[in-house]
Parts: structure tokens; sequence; C-alpha cells
């Protein structure tokens, strides 16, 4: 019975884990964002509007546990629809 209860409790992602995620997901609302900005009608001969992303779906390469730990920590917020933001400080 302690193998399967050992299976059954994931172990909590590592700091370095948390750490590549935090750097991927601020990676991806970047380029999100640049790519919103570059679209037709946001040029610089245009009003110069920015981007109104604030969130995003977190890069799938790491785990769902790993975006709830970080939302646990604060760092980053859910909303809905499996969407996350990144926290002002």
């Amino acid at each position: 019975m302690v193998e399967s209860e050992a299976a059954s409790t994931p172990e909590p992602p590592s700091k370095e884990e948390l750490r590549l995620a935090m750097k991927a997901f601020r990676k991806r609302l970047k380029l999100t964002r640049l790519d919103d900005e570059s679209r037709m009608g946001h040029g610089p001969m245009s009003s110069g509007q920015q981007s109104r992303i604030v969130a995003i779906t977190p890069p799938d390469q790491f785990s769902k546990a790993v975006w709830q730990e970080l939302a646990r920590q604060g760092k980053l917020k859910h909303d809905r629809g499996g969407l996350y933001s990144l926290v002002e400080s």
C-alpha cells in the first residue's frame, strides 16, 4: 500500500521547474503582445495603440500543477477559461 500512496501523491514542482515556467510564461506573454501590436491598425503611422492582452494560456510544455503552484504562490493569477496573467508587484 505504501507504493500506491506515493504514486497517488505527485511531487510538487521543483524550484528550477517553477523558474523555467515563469521565464517561458513571460516570453510567451511578450511575444503574444508583440504579435497583437504588429497587426494592421497598430502600426507606427496609426494611433499607436498598445496591446490590451493581459492573460494567456500558459505554455503546454509544463504541467498544470506547475501553473497552479505559481498561482498559489501569488506569482500568477488564474483567470477564467484556463488563462493566467502576471501579478503586478
